[in-house]
């Protein structure tokens, strides 16, 4: 998902995908772990990727909260 689009997601629709993206990534992991060959090597780095541009949407989102509530404090 690219991040324009994950930037029109809801902080409760980013929590959500972020689950299913960790989730995604233990069972690739497990998989690898047990010795199966992965069906796309690059799977595990995408996720990964994915995971972060969750966390930082959500974090620019958090910030974008408090500085909106600073500013109606002044």
């Amino acid at each position: 998902m690219r991040a324009s689009e994950l930037r029109e997601l809801s902080v409760v629709e980013l929590e959500e995908r972020l689950v299913q993206l960790r989730t995604d990534l233990t069972k690739e992991r497990a998989s690898v772990a047990s010795g199966s060959r992965a069906e796309k090597p690059a799977k595990i780095r995408n996720l990964r990727r994915g995971i972060a541009r969750v966390l930082t949407i959500m974090g620019q989102k958090a910030e974008a909260k408090q500085v909106d509530a600073r500013g109606e404090a002044k």
